[in-house]
């Protein structure tokens, strides 16, 4: 949409919208004159914005937009806080005449905003350079230290509605694209040089009859030594430098016979150079190394995609935060200060700081909206009420929120999900052990058989023995099996994060792929976690229902069950609770007000016969009795479809009365349900299914679901669930969406297939390849294309999974 500078008030009063940001005008909006015509804004600081915008003569903005402007708002950050030296030593770097720094907004939706705050910074004082970049959102500003604070043109940002935020560490981000130019300077140089050489090379095979005049082949031979040196010692340096790390570690790895081959190719071609030989080898060894460093390359790209979650994670948190004073007043403080308890303030398209609880602003809207796609694959934003609540590194939309922070640092959910991740990445399962094992013995094993082939030409026909076997040497390399595992499971897990799931134990995908039967735990897991207390009947003539409620809000708040909600949620006070213990498949216990309180089963709180519902008591006699309703997840019924259509058996057992779980399953149409399970009858369900041959996966979340996480063949821990559980677990779900289960089955299962199919052709390929060597037919250039071909298939076989799309809609 284009705006038109032009509209009479009463053309902005028709369309119902603020001439800068395009958002919806309040009841009374701000009036003011934009080139001789008076133009409606919804607040004080989009008309702000549009004044000085006319002002600096830049109002061809407004001609030039095709989309609207972020909405300014009233009140702009303190951006102070960027003038401190620890957050621009970390930041910014240094450039001849000051510091250039490279930031962050949401704010910039076409490139009309590109041209308005290029042309605004470049009046700004002190700013020496500036740019940017509609399409990343990315703003690069170089100022002088001495001449203005970065804080300065950093409020005129804001004051024209794009807020800055921290584009990540700029040492970090140096590191990573050092590194990145270095393996491409690498595999540049030798690329050039293995076209250079091979030319050289096809002269001189070119000359059948040996007519070329021996100074000639001799200038050829020496000026490509020249062009393969830099190649090998410099481009091959990483498999030089892996071979004396693992001849140290006294290993024979896939770096020793790379090694090993391309200086013995290069070693030898030197040798038969000197003493003039007939044949030289400098075009195997440089195609060797630019091959294999392609081949490395992809495989880099492959583990980026699991990588890439983390980095994600880790640029998600803010670098500083905004703290409410207890008078009021609001200061930017870096996110380290940040205590549990203070009051955080996070405005609208900003990241939250640290996890807490959202907190009311009195207005009579306190509900907020928050974008959490990042850490649970939810993908609209999940709607917040009051005392619920959000975490760091989620998005707020559309209004600003408040918050009272509960875990900062390392303890907050977006941390702990960031260790998962790295955790899942370093693992190596059974399966890529055992590919490593076989590679390491055929490499012991070729080295003899190369000895053997080497005597044997030598027998025969001397001239080619070296040939032959630096031939079987470079040809027989298992890099595509030592490959076809860690590329396939580093891509997997990198899917398996985007989808939602985070591996966190080894092999653990391998058994989810094999998975034959599925039981799932009832509250929390198939329900929504959000029971509600349909009837209260109470039986004691000395209590009336609220105390009762109390009581039972007292007892559960600690206990971190997911049934605690419907008491917290109704309990008119609020009562102290000592002692208190939880029974796991039975209730919890505890002291109030000096009396004991069971909470729990009729059998357990009041010694009656078990009927589905919740009983007050002290273990003897009833005092009241709850009923409370749950509602299954939103997705539960076409996740348990799909799992069905994936061949999977779907069981239930819960630790709920016959009533309650029998009505879930009527509802989800499971038939097998069991109810009243206590955490030892779930194991033993488990333990009879294990018995049959089957396979088992278990999905809870709450404690007294530990022990049969544990025993399943695999494990999922829903990501809301409580922390003993997620360490019982072999998989941990970032949110509460069931759908992402048939989804990682099936990614499973497909990265099972790219497993064998790598694995049979990296086998068949070493099979095939080692007679043919050892025969002669096979030259040591077509070796280093053969080898350096079968690593780049298997890696792009792996590289498959991560454009697989299976199907899912998280909830």
């Amino acid at each position: 949409m284009v705006a038109d500078p032009a509209r009479s008030p009463a053309d902005t009063a028709a369309t119902g919208t603020c001439h800068h940001c395009g958002e919806a005008l309040p009841a009374q909006p701000h009036l003011a004159a934009q080139g001789g015509v008076t133009q409606a804004f919804c607040c004080h600081g989009c008309a702000a914005a549009a004044e000085w915008i006319a002002s600096a003569d830049l109002d061809g903005y407004y001609r030039l937009r095709s989309a609207n402007a972020a909405r300014v708002g009233e009140d702009l950050p303190d951006l102070a806080v960027w003038d401190r030296t620890d957050v621009q030593a970390e930041h910014s770097r240094q450039i001849a005449g000051g510091r250039e720094i490279t930031l962050l907004t949401d704010g910039m939706r076409c490139a009309a905003c590109a041209w308005l705050i290029d042309r605004a910074l470049a009046r700004e004082p002190g700013v020496i350079d500036c740019g940017a970049n509609a399409v990343t959102g990315r703003i690069r500003i170089a100022w002088d230290p001495a001449r203005t604070a970065l804080s300065a043109p950093l409020r005129r940002l804001a004051m024209l509605g794009y807020r800055p935020y921290l584009a990540g560490s700029e040492a970090a981000e140096r590191q990573r694209t050092r590194e990145r130019r270095r393996w491409l300077l690498r595999l540049g140089i030798a690329g050039l040089g293995m076209l250079q050489a091979m030319m050289l090379a096809e002269a001189l095979y070119l000359d059948f009859n040996s007519t070329m005049p021996v100074p000639t082949r001799d200038f050829f031979r020496w000026l490509t030594f020249l062009l393969c040196t830099p190649v090998v010692f410099y481009s091959g340096w990483p498999f030089l430098s892996g071979a004396m790390r693992e001849l140290r570690e006294r290993r024979l790895g896939m770096d020793v016979l790379i090694a090993s081959s391309t200086l013995l190719a290069y070693l030898a071609s030197l040798l038969e150079t000197i003493r003039g030989g007939p044949h030289v080898w400098y075009d195997a060894a440089v195609m060797f190394v630019f091959l294999l460093l392609a081949a490395r390359m992809l495989e880099q790209r492959a583990r980026s995609v699991a990588s890439a979650q983390v980095d994600a994670l880790a640029r998600a948190r803010p670098a500083f935060a905004t703290r409410e004073l207890a008078d009021g007043r609001r200061e930017s403080v870096p996110l380290a200060a940040l205590d549990v308890g203070d009051v955080a303030c996070v405005a609208a398209g900003e990241a939250v700081p640290a996890d807490g609880v959202l907190l009311g602003d009195g207005d009579g809207d306190d509900e907020a909206w928050f974008e959490e796609a990042l850490l649970t694959g939810e993908s609209a934003p999940v709607r917040k009420q009051p005392g619920e609540p959000v975490y760091a590194g989620t998005v707020c939309r559309e209004r600003p929120a408040r918050l009272r922070v509960a875990l900062t640092g390392t303890a907050t959910r977006l941390s702990q999900l960031a260790r998962l991740v790295e955790q899942a990445q370093e693992h190596r399962p059974a399966l890529a052990r055992l590919a490593d094992r076989i590679g390491s013995r055929f490499v012991l094993a070729l080295l003899p058989v190369a000895l053997v082939v080497f005597a044997g030409w030598w027998h025969y026909q001397p001239e080619r023995a070296l040939e032959v076997t630096l031939a079987l040497l470079v040809i027989s390399c298992p890099c595509a099996l030592s490959l076809s595992v860690p590329a396939a499971l580093a891509t997997a897990h990198g899917a398996l994060a985007r989808i939602g799931l985070l591996a966190v134990r080894a092999d653990a995908m391998d058994t989810l792929a094999r998975a034959t039967d599925i039981v799932f735990d009832k509250t929390g897991t198939l329900s929504d976690g959000r029971p509600v207390l349909a009837t209260t009947q109470v039986l004691d003539a000395r209590l009336d229902a609220a105390t009762a409620l109390d009581i039972a809000a007292a007892l559960e708040r600690d206990s971190g069950h997911p049934l605690a909600a419907a008491f917290l949620r109704d309990a008119t006070g609020t009562l102290p609770a000592g002692q208190v213990e939880a029974v796991p498949g039975r209730g919890v216990q505890g002291v109030v007000d000096g009396r004991q309180w069971r909470l729990g089963r009729a059998d357990f709180a009041a010694a009656r016969e078990d009927d589905g519902a919740l009983w007050l008591g002290d273990g003897q006699h009833a005092t009241a009795r709850f009923v409370l309703e749950e509602r299954a997840r939103d997705d539960a019924a076409q996740a348990l479809a799909a799992l069905r259509a994936q061949g999977l058996r779907v069981h239930l057992a819960s630790g709920d009365g016959q009533a309650a779980v029998q009505r879930m399953a009527a509802m989800l149409g499971l038939e097998d349900a069991h109810a009243r399970q206590s955490p030892e009858d779930k194991l033993e369900l488990v333990r009879r299914l294990q018995a049959e041959g089957r396979v088992v996966a278990m999905v809870g979340d709450g404690l007294n679901d530990a022990p049969v996480l544990a025993g399943a063949d695999v494990s999922i821990a829903m990501g809301e669930g409580a922390s003993l559980a997620h360490r019982a677990a072999d998989l941990v779900t970032t949110g509460g969406g069931l759908r992402r289960i048939p989804a990682a089955i099936a990614l499973a299962r497909a990265t099972q297939r790219i497993i064998r199919q790598n694995l049979a052709w990296a086998t068949g390929y070493n099979l095939l390849a080692l007679p043919l060597a050892a025969a002669g037919w096979v030259t040591p250039w077509l070796a280093a294309l053969g080898m350096a071909l079968s690593s780049l298939i298997v890696t792009l076989n792996a590289l498959r999974l991560a454009r697989l799309k299976p199907p899912m809609e998280t909830s």
